[in-house]
Parts: C-alpha cells; structure tokens; sequence
C-alpha cells in the first residue's frame, strides 16, 4: 500500500522589503516628474515678459526709468562703465588694433579704418566712441548712428528710416544722446523682446522668415543681429541693407556685393576696389556649435543670475570668459582655468592663421604698387586686384568678427585659408606681369613694422609721390611685412 507523500507548498509570501521598494520607487518618480514640471513650468515663466511695475513711456530712451521697475538689470547694464577689463584677445579696454596688428593699415590704406581702428568699449560707451573716431568725415551719413543709440527708433518713428538714413551725420548730434539701451531690445509696456531696426526686418522679410514664428530663445540672438552683423549703405540715400539676398557665407557675401556692383572704396596702394566687412557676429556664430545646440548670445554674454531667491538676467554685455563660472561653466563641467586655456588655444590657433593671411594680403597689394611702377595697365592688372579683393573680404570677415575666430572656429579656419590661398594667387598673378615688364628680383618692401611706420607709407601712396618698390640694379634683401 503506497503512502502519500505531502506536496510542498509553492504559494510563497513576498518580502516585506519589496512594497516599501515600489513605494520608493513611486515616490522617487513623482518626485522628479514634480521636479520636471517645476523645470518646465520655470522655463516658461522665463520666457514670459515680466511688464514693468512703474509704467514706462513709449519710445522711452532713458534707460534709467526702465530700471525704476527693474532695478537688478540696470544695475548690472550700469556695470558696463568699466572700461578696464581684457582678455587675450578682448574685453573693454580701447585697445588699438592698428598697434597690435600695423599689416592692417596697408589693408585699409585709402579708407578710415587705416586712421583709426579701436575695440569698442561697450554699450554705454556707444555715443561717445562714435563721435570721437577719427574716421568720421563730413561726408559720414547718418546711418553711422543706427546701432548707437535708442534714440534712433524714436527717430525713425518721427521721420521714417529712409529720411534717417540720407540725413548728414553731424545734423543729429544734439537729438541722439543716450547710448544702447532698453528700448532697443524691449517693448516698453510688456518688455517683450522685438526688433528695433528695419535692417533686419528687411532682410527676414527677403528670406521668407516671419518674426512672428521666432521662439523666444531664437530672439535673444535676432536682438543681437539687429547690429552686429555686416551691412553696407545702399545707393545715394545711404539705406542700411544687410547683403544675405544670397546667403550669409563670405562667398555668398561676396556674390551680392558684385551682383550690385558695390564697394566700399578704392585701395590707395594697389588702386582696388575693396568692400570692408563690418563685424559678421552672427553670420560666424551661425555656423558653429552653439547655434546648432540652439545656445542664443545672451545665454554666454548675458547669462541668468541669481540674486536672493531672485533669477535675471545679467545685462553687464561682456566676454563670457569674465564671467565663466555663470555662462560656459553652466554648460561645461571643466574648472575655470581649463576652459579659459581650452578658448584660448582655440583662439590663438586662428590668430596665427589670421597673421598669415595678413602679411600675404598686404605684400600683394605692394606687388600691384609695384607692378604699376613698372608700367602695368589696369587690364594686366585686373586678375590680380580681383584675387586680393576676394582675399581680403574673407580674411576680413574673420577679422572684423568679435571673439577670435571663437564663435566657430572651423569655418573661420576655412575662410583664412581661402583668404591665404587667393592672395597668394594674386601675387603669382602679379608676378608673371612683373616678368613681362622684364622684372624679376624681388621688389623692395618696405618697413611697415609699427603703425606709425604703415601709415607714413600710406600717407606717400595718398598724398604723393609713392615709394619706389622696384628692385635696384643689384639683388636686395627680401623684406617681410610684419603681421
């Protein structure tokens, strides 16, 4: 007779442990979805304008009543009086970029920026640098004004832009007094951000693009571009026009300008035609990283801050290298000392190619001198002043642009190269014109060493009679123009 064996029981209890996991568990993800939330919810109130507690007038130029409702923001805009700070390649300072770089006074000879050349001591210093250069003339239009002061849209509203524009510069000099501001940013009654200037607007329009359908964080950049872009001055009514009809490359650039027959001024040394690139900020920034990470120019010069519980943004427009721990730390988890050395070796990197494009260019435009000495024609010429042209526009597209090359330095690498490239074909250009004149020792450069140097030279091509650049009798030492 077989006996039952008794089964094992297999309806096993869990461990006590395990609910209090999945109550963990649930509350830890409720606790970061609440915290996600918070994040979404806080983003969202950043991008919402905050209306000023103190009404402030339309058309309002006095910053200091927007800072009556706002008084963190103005005081850090405020903060911008400090005109002592660098950085290896920037900062404040009044820096004389003819003194650092002489090559560039051959670049520019025959035009003003071979007078004088400065780095801009920030926004509140817009009025006053503008009336102290020593490139005004009588001749300069108003449009010189546009980006210098709030009170241009208050202007243009009372006058339209074109009757701005074609008014003598001079003309405005007791109606425009308060330097860049809020109201060239903001709308008085939401603070809302907007564009001020009809340039950009104009150029969105001819690219299809609606401000209408811009984010907010895209506008926190299109505020910036209101300025510092390039433009020119369009016909005899001096309109401001940004040339991005065919793109925003130095290539495209460089289409428009020759489509509409443009340039800025003639060459006093190799008799050129030449277009000066004014400050390509965004157009550079557009192609690098941080456009593509959808990072806006106030999130690196104008960074959030925190002041007792209270979130703003810093409105003290600088380098991000003075501020890093508030603008790149928020991103890059580097010290600050690895960042800074990271940007600058970045930096010098373009610099060094910037210098090699520098002394190319202004050799070629001596080789053209030098080449009219001997008794070339304009239409011998013309492929090589057409090469040094293209060379110099790129090379000044990279040079003009604010931050080294740091803004996106592969394109700005590419564009120096280019630049390095025309230019040597230029002079090989002008060096076959040269043999059939029956020259061919090298031409005696002269010493451009310093900018006082540069610009007594300059001064012989404009006033007359120019150097002799043509090789003596007997071989001579080859010079160098020093970048």
């Amino acid at each position: 007779m077989s006996v039952d064996s008794p089964q094992p029981n297999l309806s096993k209890e869990p461990p006590a442990w395990r609910g209090w996991a999945l109550l963990a568990a649930a509350l830890l993800g409720t606790f970061l979805l609440g915290l996600l939330a918070t994040s979404i919810v806080q983003r969202r109130e950043e991008a919402r304008p905050q209306p000023p507690l103190v009404p402030v007038k339309p058309l309002e130029t006095d910053s200091s009543k927007w800072g009556v409702s706002f008084p963190r923001e103005y005081d850090s805009y405020r903060r911008m009086v400090d005109d002592t700070t660098t950085t290896r390649y920037g900062g404040s300072v009044p820096r004389d970029y003819l003194q650092e770089t002489p090559a560039n006074v051959i670049l520019f000879a025959g035009y003003g920026f071979a007078k004088e050349y400065r780095q801009a001591r920030g926004h509140v210093y817009a009025i006053e640098d503008v009336t102290h250069t020593k490139r005004l003339a009588p001749s300069t239009p108003a449009t010189c004004w546009t980006c210098k002061s709030p009170d241009v849209p208050r202007l243009m509203a009372q006058m339209k832009p074109a009757e701005f524009y074609k008014r003598p510069f001079d003309s405005l000099k007791g109606q425009i007094t308060h330097p860049i501001g809020c109201l060239d940013c903001h709308k008085p009654n939401t603070m809302e951000l907007t564009i001020t200037r009809p340039a950009l607007i104009e150029a969105l329009a001819r690219q299809n693009r609606k401000l209408d359908q811009v984010s907010h964080q895209e506008m926190r950049t299109l505020v910036c571009a209101q300025c510092h872009v390039e433009y020119y001055f369009r016909g005899p009514g001096k309109y401001l026009t940004f040339p991005w009809d065919k793109g925003t490359s130095p290539e495209a650039i460089d289409a428009y300008y020759q489509a509409a027959g443009f340039s800025d001024w003639t060459h006093a040394v190799s008799k050129t035609l030449m277009i000066k690139m004014q400050h390509p900020d965004y157009e550079v920034y557009s192609t690098g990283i941080h456009a593509y990470r959808n990072v806006s120019c106030a999130d690196c010069h104008m960074p959030y801050r925190t002041e007792g519980g209270v979130k703003f943004t810093d409105h003290h427009v600088q380098s991000p290298l003075l501020n890093i721990a508030n603008s790149c730390a928020v991103c890059h988890r580097w010290s600050e000392e690895e960042i800074r050395q990271r940007v600058y070796a970045i930096q010098d990197k373009v610099k060094e190619g910037r210098g090699r494009a520098e002394h190319t260019i202004a050799e070629a435009h001596l080789d053209i001198a030098a080449a009219m000495q001997a008794g070339a024609g304009d239409e011998e010429l013309k492929p090589a002043r057409e090469l040094v042209r293209q060379a110099q526009l790129r090379w000044d597209y990279v040079a003009a642009n604010n931050g080294m090359g740091f803004h996106s330095p592969v394109e700005c690498t590419r564009i120096l190269t280019a630049a390095v490239d025309l230019a040597g074909e230029s002079r090989l250009a002008t060096a076959r014109t040269l043999a059939r004149h029956g020259v061919t020792r090298p031409i005696a450069y002269p010493d451009v060493s310093t900018k006082e140097k540069a610009q007594a030279l300059v001064k012989q091509f404009v006033d007359g009679p120019p150097p002799k650049l043509l090789p003596a009798a007997e071989p001579q030492a080859r010079g160098r123009v020093t970048p």
